[in-house]
Order: C-alpha cells, then sequence, then structure tokens
C-alpha cells in the first residue's frame, strides 16, 4: 500500500513539474517573441508617421460635389426677343429656394389668386452651370385654373457665388396640354443671406 502510494505521489510531483517547465518556456518564448517584434513594429511605425496624405476626386459630374446653388435666391425674369414684349421687361421676380437634394421652391410676385408657388427640380451640368426645369399651376385672377406651365432654365453662378444668371423659357399650356403662349429671356439671381436688408429684395 506504502509503494502504491509513493509511485501515486512521484507521478503526480512529476506531471506537475513537466506542467510548470513546460509553461515557462511558452512565456520564456512569448517574451522572447514580443522583444523580438517590437523593434520591427516601432521601425514600421517611424516609415508611416511621415508619409503625405492625399485626396482622390471620385466624381465631378454630380450635382452633390458641387452644391454651390443651393440658398436662397431673389430672382428676376427679363424678356427678350419676345414679339409683342419689349426687351428688358420683367416678366416675373420673386424669392427662389435651391436645395441640396436637387429640388427647388419659387415664390413669384404675381398675385396670389394666380398660383405663384411653384416647384421645380436641378441638375448640375457642368462646372458652375445647372439646369432648372419647373412647373406651376396657372390660374387667371378669378382663380379658375387655366393648366401648366413649364419654365426651364439653365444658369450659370459666378465666381463669388452670389450671383448666377442664364437663360428661361415659359410655356404656358391649357388644361388639354395645348401651348397657349412661349416667352424667353433672361433670368438673374443675387443670393440673400442673414445679413441681406430689405432694400436689397425690392
Amino acid at each position: 500500500m506504502r509503494t502504491i502510494l509513493k509511485i501515486a505521489i512521484a507521478g503526480s510531483f512529476l506531471i506537475t513539474s513537466l506542467g510548470t517547465t513546460f509553461i515557462s518556456k511558452a512565456a520564456a518564448e512569448c517574451g522572447h517573441s514580443e522583444r523580438q517584434r517590437a523593434p520591427r513594429q516601432q521601425s514600421l511605425r517611424g516609415q508611416l508617421q511621415f508619409r503625405p496624405a492625399s485626396l482622390l476626386l471620385i466624381s465631378d459630374d454630380d450635382h452633390e460635389s458641387d452644391n454651390g446653388i443651393v440658398g436662397f435666391w431673389r430672382v428676376k425674369f427679363v424678356s427678350k426677343d419676345n414679339p409683342g414684349i419689349p426687351d428688358d421687361t420683367v416678366i416675373d421676380a420673386g424669392f427662389a429656394q435651391w436645395h441640396g437634394d436637387g429640388t427647388e421652391i419659387m415664390n413669384s410676385s404675381r398675385p396670389p389668386a394666380t398660383s405663384n408657388f411653384c416647384l421645380g427640380v436641378w441638375r448640375r451640368t457642368g462646372r458652375s452651370t445647372y439646369r432648372l426645369n419647373h412647373f406651376a399651376l396657372s390660374s387667371d385672377l378669378n382663380g379658375k385654373l387655366i393648366g401648366p406651365a413649364r419654365i426651364r432654365e439653365v444658369v450659370t453662378l459666378d465666381q463669388t457665388r452670389d450671383r448666377y444668371e442664364g437663360t428661361f423659357t415659359i410655356d404656358q399650356y391649357d388644361v388639354s396640354g395645348n401651348l397657349l403662349a412661349h416667352i424667353a429671356g433672361q433670368v438673374i439671381a443675387t443670393r440673400i443671406t442673414v445679413d441681406t436688408p430689405v432694400e436689397d429684395v425690392l
């Protein structure tokens, strides 16, 4: 019985000793490996620290890459080369808001009974150049619906980004889609900011 007990104790001692030896060796190798890697990591960090940064242009065509037209504007539509309408006659004026999502809204100076609010969509077509497609529901002074009016603009933003101008056409249709009138001319707009006084929008 004592012999068996001695063998068991010796076996346990041997297993414990071997386990401790393996753990110590593994820990030593781990520590040794980390010490070997450390100078390489520091060297790599030193190399990356001084690498120059650069920017990559993804797109130059999407309106989101140049939203300079977005904002609040005082607009004026001036007649050019229209039979029966003298040049430089102001056809319409008002306030326009161009939104970053490609939509637009205008409050025209026409009488409210004629439906002086209208809506549009826009797209950037070139460097600081934009195309607008805009619709209104026109009525007469008694509020009777005439039909849809389509306003198209091609405008260019100047370098200050505080003014744009370009061309416009207005096509007025009846409710059946028959063309009733066509007017063309120049559109001019100036940006309204938080500091714009009332004198500048009259």
